[in-house]
């Protein structure tokens, strides 16, 4: 699970990072010479389509998901435990649900062979493809984490499903960045050699 969190951060950062340095380029070729690449629009669209699929994986890595915990934390382990168990399953569901839905959109689209209404004309089969991937990657990472909740739950393992699937504190947020801080404080720093003194070894 760490490992396709860390290759999604990863893919997550590079895309919109090339998608930055495209649009740069576009804006000075603009400005100095009056040229169009007639199409970072239209990569910004896919790239946002499949950027939210992979923050959809990363935020279930990180419990970011929002939930109404104004309660959660006063309820009875056991009910804690039902509550978070019920959550791992609807997410579960939901990711399922997605990828069925962009299944039959991408079957439509190979049915019609539609092409964006763009200067590029793209066949809308490859980026909805890759969009198709980043949700298949969402929903079995969430199908992954509904069979841990219930497999939790029916081992009687409560404490160890909260502990899991317990929504994301204040207090559990505070501590999480305080230890990313004392990390990056005790990172070696190079030393950085001292300016030679006026008329040194002369």
């Amino acid at each position: 699970m760490k490992r396709i969190e860390q290759l999604a951060s990863l893919a997550f950062g590079g895309m919109f990072l090339l998608l930055s340095l495209l649009i740069a380029v576009e804006t000075l070729l603009r400005k100095f010479f009056k040229v169009s690449l007639q199409g970072v629009d239209e990569l910004s669209g896919y790239a946002l389509a499949v950027g939210a699929t992979l923050a959809f994986t990363i935020a279930l890595f990180g419990r970011a998901h929002m939930r109404i915990d104004i309660f959660h934390e006063r309820l009875p382990q056991g009910l804690q435990s039902v509550l978070n168990w019920l959550s791992a399953l609807f997410m579960s569901g939901l990711g399922l649900f997605l990828v069925w839905v962009c299944m039959n959109v991408v079957l439509e689209t190979l049915d019609y062979g539609s092409t964006a209404q763009t200067p590029w004309a793209t066949p809308l089969i490859y980026p909805q493809s890759v969009w198709m991937a980043g949700l298949a990657v969402f929903a079995l990472v969430a199908l992954g984490y509904g069979l841990r909740a219930t497999w939790l739950l029916a081992s009687g393992r409560h404490q160890a499903l909260n502990h899991e699937f317990n929504p994301k504190g204040v207090s559990e947020e505070l501590q999480e960045e305080l230890a990313d801080f004392a990390q990056r404080q005790q990172q070696p720093h190079k030393p950085t050699a001292a300016p030679a003194l006026a008329g040194e070894g002369a």
